[in-house]
């Protein structure tokens, strides 16, 4: 392994009280050669001492409050020097070959901006994820060089950031709370004439769902509700951002009186789960075609 290329890199994880086995298996499987920063999205990171000890590459960070995604990475990435940002959700855990292969990337020949990762079969078919991201209905692999496919977005569980083509480390809409982020960020890269790729031999094990309170029993309705009105706050802002407000609006009306219809359907049939995810992507929707800022919370 070149020690040398990995002293530019260093691997940001954005937790929010996440449970410690997945944080520390996911830890365990960085390379001890590799930087790396926690930013807790809160005003305490618990067991600080113990990590610190544990791990001599670490440092930890807490943003005072929760940023969400973007804003608690964002965060981040000024608390460092390197050229390289790598983004890992504690819920991943890198392949043993990973920091071998991501290493060769930083060679000054390879002129990027966000560079992907690539999932297992068995995480792909159990979340959906693809191994390279696209915009177009069209899946025709646009193949740069035998690892690496120029692509139109990648998924930002584990994101590989040149920082040098931001200016002021300011990378993610710190506008959008959670969801779509990803997406946004790519479609502004490659909208300046960047490049967005994906690596086929940097592989990570995505575990989903289990970074941050989404685990706790106690707290799965509020979760459930914090999911659907994001995802469909942030869907809208995203088409809105991007293609405008009357592409977003023709594309997400219909959405809006399926979801009221089906509340009203649920309600009366006394059907709380399904009741709630309705409303809650109807709220969403709907406060993002008003143009309301991004305000859900979960309260633990």
């Amino acid at each position: 392994m070149n020690y040398d290329n990995l002293s530019q890199l260093t691997v940001v994880i954005l937790t929010y009280k996440t449970d410690r086995q997945i944080l520390i298996n996911c830890l365990e499987s960085i390379s001890k050669n590799v930087k790396i920063i926690i930013v807790e999205n809160s005003n305490e990171f618990k067991d600080e001492k113990n990590f610190l000890n544990r791990y001599q590459n670490l440092k930890v960070y807490c943003t005072g409050k929760n940023l969400g995604f973007g804003g608690g990475n964002n965060f981040g990435f000024k608390k460092i020097n390197t050229k390289f940002a790598l983004i890992l959700s504690p819920d991943t855990i890198c392949d043993q070959n990973f920091f071998v292969n991501i290493s060769k990337y930083f060679n000054n020949k390879l002129d990027f901006t966000i560079l992907g990762v690539n999932f297992y079969d068995e995480d792909i078919k159990k979340f959906g994820h693809k191994p390279y991201g696209y915009f177009k209905k069209s899946y025709n692999k646009n193949l740069y060089n035998n690892n690496l496919l120029d692509v139109d977005w990648v998924i930002g569980c584990a994101m590989l950031i040149n920082l040098e083509k931001f200016q002021d480390k300011y990378v993610f809409d710190e506008k959008i709370f959670i969801y779509f982020e990803d997406f946004d960020l790519c479609k502004n890269v490659i909208n300046k004439g960047q490049k967005v790729f994906s690596a086929k031999d940097l592989y990570i094990k995505h575990i989903g769902n289990s970074s941050s309170t989404a685990i706790k029993t106690n707290l799965q309705n509020d979760v459930s509700k914090f999911r659907h009105w994001h995802w469909r706050w942030s869907q809208f802002y995203f088409y809105r951002k991007n293609f405008g407000y009357f592409y977003a609006y023709k594309k997400s009306l219909s959405k809006l009186f399926k979801y009221l219809f089906l509340m009203i359907l649920f309600k009366v049939f006394y059907n709380q789960k399904k009741y709630n995810k309705n409303k809650y992507s109807f709220l969403g929707l709907l406060s993002s075609i008003i143009c309301r800022k991004s305000y859900l919370r979960i309260k633990n």
